[in-house]
């Protein structure tokens, strides 16, 4: 199974996802990680990502996910899959589950702005909240909750889909 942590930047994917990852004794994966450089500086510099951007970034960390789903291996992905046209091209890699940590402008953007280390500004959160859409079928948490709550309610979620 390949659980997708998503959502905006700065909602927690990547913190929420590494503690569900050690919980659950899955591998992590950071979708960030996929970038190729040209995106990083687009983003560093205040610029969003375009659909052109994205696509061979979605398809670098599908093939990734195919090799661990082909393994047999869990994963657990920090990755925003804003838009359904995302989700869809992730889910193209096996058995995914998605996780939407849900929040507003004004308790993610206090969190970006004591962010340091990341290449997103938080001057690129408008274009995040103006790209997504909200997933239908996800497990969606409230991002207001703290880490191991939010960890505790998809692993629950998920219990009833691991296998034996």
């Amino acid at each position: 199974m390949i659980v997708v942590v998503m959502g905006v930047c700065g909602s927690g994917k990547t913190t929420v996802g590494r503690a569900l990852a050690a919980s659950l004794h899955w591998r992590f994966v950071d979708a960030d990680d996929f970038h190729p450089p040209a995106n990083v500086a687009k983003m560093a510099h205040g610029v969003p990502l375009s659909d052109a951007d994205r696509w061979p970034w979605l398809d670098r960390i599908v093939a990734e996910l195919k090799v661990e789903a082909r393994a047999g291996r869990h994963v657990v992905v920090a990755c925003s899959a804003l838009r359904q046209a995302y989700r869809d091209r992730l889910a193209q890699a096996g058995e995914v589950r998605f996780a939407y940590l849900k929040g507003d402008a004004a308790s993610i953007e206090p969190r970006l702005a004591g962010r340091s280390g990341h290449f997103m500004p938080a001057a690129l959160l408008a274009s995040q909240f103006a790209t997504l859409e909200e997933p239908a079928a996800a497990i969606t948490i409230d991002v207001a909750q703290p880490v191991a709550t939010q960890v505790a309610v998809i692993a629950s979620a998920l219990q009833q889909r691991l296998p034996a």
